[in-house]
Parts: C-alpha cells; structure tokens; sequence
C-alpha cells in the first residue's frame, strides 16, 4: 500500500549522536556511554553489508533502512567500543531500553545473555566478557503471527486503526559504570503526603531531599513526610529532587507527592486529585511517528507534543497500548501532564466479537472462557508487571487500564486483584471500552457512533474513548488516497465547530451529571487514521487556544 513520506521538523534536522539524554531519569548516575549512532546491520543471515542508525527500528525512515523483514527474520547488529579511561571501576552493564521481540547479547563473539519482550528494558552484566577492544553484536527477532507476545497495534497489513510493524532496537544502548555493590533498582512509593523510598538490594546509607535535609536509609527503606507538602498536579508539577548515598554507591533521583481519592460528591462517585475533585480532560496517544515509528526523532519531540496539548488545555494523555522510553513520562512528570497508561495486548484480534458487536450494543461476554492458552495468559501477566516495574515510580502515572475493547481479554476480574497487589496506589480500569466485568475502579465507556448519553452509577464514569472526527489538511497526510476516522471533514473550520460543539452539547452535560474524564481520540494522526488535532508530521495544528481553552474551563467547571 502506497504512502507519503513524511517527516517532524526534528527528523528534517537530525544530526549527531542521536538520542544523547541519560536513558532513565529516576536512577541517575555519574557514568554514562552512549552507544546510539551507527551500527554494521545484516538480516535474515546475511553479510554485515548496510548501515543502521539505532536506536530506529529498521521499519523507519530515520533508520537509513526502511524495511520490515519477514517474520522471525534475524536482524543483525554489530558496532565496536572502547571503554573511557576510568569507566570500569567495578561492573560495567549494558542497558537496552527496548527491543522488539526476542534479543541475545554477544559480547566479543561470547554469549552473554538473551531478553524476550518487545516492550521493557533489559540490563547485561557484561564485565566479564570485556577486552580493552570490544565488539558488541545483538542479534533480534519478531514474529507477529505469534500471539503470544504482547503487540498492541502492530500488524502485517497496516490499515485503519492498525499501524506499520516495528522490529529490532527502538529505544537507546548505553553502558553504564557500576560499583562492585550497587543499588540495583529504586522504589518510589508515595502514599497521599509520604513517600517511602527503598533499594535493591537494600543497603543503608541516607537520602537527601532538596530543601527537606537528610534522612538515615535503614535497611534500604526511609518513609519521608513533609511537614508542609507541596502537592504535584498539572497545574503544579512540583517534584523533590533528592540522593541516595551508600557506603559505595551514589544516585539522583525525584519523587512527587499527590493523593488519590473516589469520593462521593453531590450523588456522584468523583475522582479526587489531592483532595478535590478532578476532570481528567485528556487524550488517546497512540506514540508513532511518521520519520521513527514507536520512536521520535528526538526527546523534544515528546515535549512538543506534551507543550501542544496542555496550550489547548489538556491535562492527561491516554498511553495507548505501548510503553514508551522512560523520557516520555519524565516530561509529563516535570511539565504536569497526567498518564493513563495502557498495558499491551497479546491474544487474538477478531473483528467482529471484538469491534462490531459491541458497537452496536452487544457488550456482555464472559471472559473467563477468552483466551485459554496457559502460555498467552502467562506471557500478558510477565508483560503488566514489567510494566508496573519500569514504570511505577513516575508520578504522572495515575491510572492503569489492563485491557482495552476486549483485545486479549481473558478473566479480568482476577487480573484486578494481580494487578491490584502489584499497585494499590493508582486506579484501575480493568476494561476499558465494554465486557466489562465485576472488578474495576472505574466504570470506563467508549463513544464514537451515538450521542454521549452515560449515566453515573456505583463507579466513577470515565469515557475512556470519544470522538475520533477526520480532518486532512493537504501536504501533511500519510495516505492521500483513503481516510480513516469516525466522522469526515473537508476544511479546518468545518473540523473544529464540530469538535467544538460535540464538547458543549455532550461532553460538559455530561460532565455536569458525573462523568470524571474524557479522553478524545487523539493526540495525532497515525498513518491512516486522520482523526489527530495535530498532523502526522506535527507540523499542523488543528485547533486553536481560543477555541480550546473555554472547554477546559467549562468542564472543570462542571465538576465543582
């Protein structure tokens, strides 16, 4: 299927060692070797004949390749490096935040290690394979006719709703110089005004707060109570810069304080942020790129993004079935933009129970028979508590949703109470769209066909997806020849009055009788899919401050 080429202002520009921030925000250390660039690519077993810029996928323009393999291709990648005078002072690791699926580690033709999952970081130890020369090879393979890795919009035949598939390294390669005894992970628990702080392996030593002082870790655990906390939100993204100091090792980290409530208020079961009830005005944000795919041409981009959106008064951001490199959610962590995060789907897609029954009212299914193979619930379960692992400590987070509009549906109700027992400090929406079951924090609805007409029950209302209108504006479409959203418009003004009036005359009532989020789809068009306020390429906005502001404020409004 024919397309354009398009690409963001950053991708036009993109120069230099791409990717160049340290990879994980919340865990900062003084050593950091940066391994993106150019690497020696083969497929398939071929020669090591081409060239690819990591961390693009091969699938992507930025990558200087632009081709998806055929399944379980393997694709090769190789580059050498020198250690800096000084660096290996202990462990020397190797982190890859992502690659897509299945990844074993070569170190000086030795195999160190392998990693399955497309969607979370690996760490190697790879001091004991290390010469003052060193060749590092990673060797990666994808099959998307195997359900049983989670994949999310990811298809063969793109089209509609469904996207270009991504393979290989998406996110960034980096060695990182580690004492012989290190904190190898921190947990950030913030609990209304506390927050309890931990290592692992626990280790004693003290944090300090910026502008609290210090505290003594015991057995790797302090619980930090402000006498006059300073609340995160996104009108206030206030964060607490702070170290951990132990006896041998040294990091930088940040933590938030926020408390999370369901309220009663008014007759209406109300989501509560620090004590008040909140509207939760948000997005569906799909996180491709025309130029790299699952990844942006740079950070910025994610900034720009987060920028545009809270301009037109957005204050939450719907990650839709991907999980993004740990920068994306430090961004909306520093510049206050709230996160519900999808987990990603595995199983099978099937249209018809899946998307057309349930549009037409048929939304009661029994989840329990869903999906029975031991080896697909296995691999979706590994998959939601490495994602609640990595993402955890990021305070924008507020809100998970484990399945969406039944994809990979399969005993929520139970899921709940896993999901539940890994984090109890965020709400949850089991799923998200209809078969909705027992076990849910929230009642969480999709609307694209009919009037928004939702009454507030036992639970919060979230109208979880809405909305999805189609405007093209020439010269910044990925595909000329069809269009794919839920209602079409031929000009800009025509595409903003309705987006306008579907707010005013459905959203803000509705808000006005408990709705307590509303998440439009979305952030940006994706390939196909033209319903985005902003164009594929970023480069053209479709709504304006004047238009948008008003809206924020009536729904808020709404709530109080």
């Amino acid at each position: 299927m024919s397309h354009e080429i398009l690409f963001t202002p950053e991708g036009e520009n993109l120069s230099g060692t791409p990717w160049a921030v340290y990879p994980r925000p919340q865990m900062r250390r003084g050593s950091f070797l940066n391994l993106n660039g150019q690497w020696e690519f083969a497929s398939c077993n071929g020669p090591f004949d081409r060239e690819i810029l990591v961390p693009f996928c091969p699938e992507s323009q930025l990558s200087g390749i632009g081709e998806h393999f055929h399944e379980n291709c393997a694709l090769h990648y190789r580059r050498r490096f020198t250690l800096p005078e000084g660096f290996n002072v202990g462990r020397v690791l190797l982190h890859i935040g992502a690659a897509d699926q299945k990844l074993v580690c070569f170190i000086n033709g030795k195999k160190v290690g392998t990693h399955v999952g497309g969607y979370e970081a690996m760490t190697f130890d790879i001091t004991a394979f290390l010469k003052p020369e060193n060749e590092i090879r990673l060797l990666c393979r994808d099959d998307l006719r195997d359900k049983r890795q989670p994949y999310g919009k990811q298809t063969l035949n793109r089209g509609g709703m469904w996207y270009t598939p991504v393979s290989g390294i998406w996110q960034t390669v980096w060695l990182e110089s580690v004492p012989e005894r290190y904190i190898q992970k921190l947990n950030i628990e913030n609990r209304g005004a506390s927050v309890t702080i931990s290592t692992e392996p626990a280790m004693d030593g003290k944090v300090t707060v910026a502008g609290l002082g210090e505290y003594a870790l015991a057995e790797g655990k302090v619980t930090i109570s402000p006498e006059n906390p300073h609340f995160w939100s996104p009108e206030d993204p206030y964060l607490y810069d702070f170290t951990v100091e132990t006896e041998t090792d040294r990091v930088e980290s940040y933590f938030a304080l926020r408390t999370l409530e369901i309220k009663d208020i008014g007759g209406c079961k109300r989501l509560c942020l620090n004590g008040k009830p909140y509207f939760f005005h948000g997005l569906l944000d799909q996180g491709y790129w025309p130029d790299g795919l699952f990844t942006p041409a740079a950070p910025e981009c994610y900034v720009n993004d987060i920028a545009a959106m809270k301009k037109l008064g957005f204050n939450t951001l719907r990650k839709h079935i991907k999980v993004e490199p740990e920068e994306f959610y430090y961004q909306c962590d520093r510049l206050g933009m709230v996160v519900f995060q999808d987990m990603v789907n595995n199983g099978d897609y099937n249209f018809l129970r899946d998307t057309a029954m349930p549009t037409v009212g048929i939304q009661t299914l029994d989840d329990r028979k869903l999906h029975q193979d031991p080896a697909t619930r296995c691999e979706f379960l590994k998959a939601m508590e490495a994602t609640v692992n990595q993402l955890c400590n990021h305070p924008c987070i507020l809100y998970w949703t484990i399945f969406n509009e039944g994809w990979g549906q399969f005993d929520s109700d139970n899921i709940y109470h896993h999901l539940k027992a890994l984090d109890d400090t965020r709400w949850i929406d089991s799923t998200s769209g209809w078969f909705r079951r027992k076990e849910t924090d929230v009642d969480s609805r999709h609307v694209y066909f009919k009037p928004i007409r939702l009454k507030a029950g036992e639970k919060p209302l979230v109208l979880s997806e809405f909305g999805g209108y189609s405007y093209k504006p020439e010269g910044h479409v990925f595909n000329t020849e069809q269009t794919y959203g839920y209602k079409k418009f031929e000009n800009a003004e025509e595409f903003a009055a309705a987006v306008e009036n579907l707010y005013y005359q459905q959203v803000i009532p509705a808000a006005k009788k408990g709705l307590c989020a509303a998440i439009y789809t979305q952030v940006s068009d994706v390939e196909d899919e033209t319903n985005g306020l902003l164009s594929y390429d970023r480069k053209v906005e479709k709504l304006t401050v004047e238009r948008m502001l008003p809206i924020a404020q009536a729904l808020q409004a709404a709530m109080e």
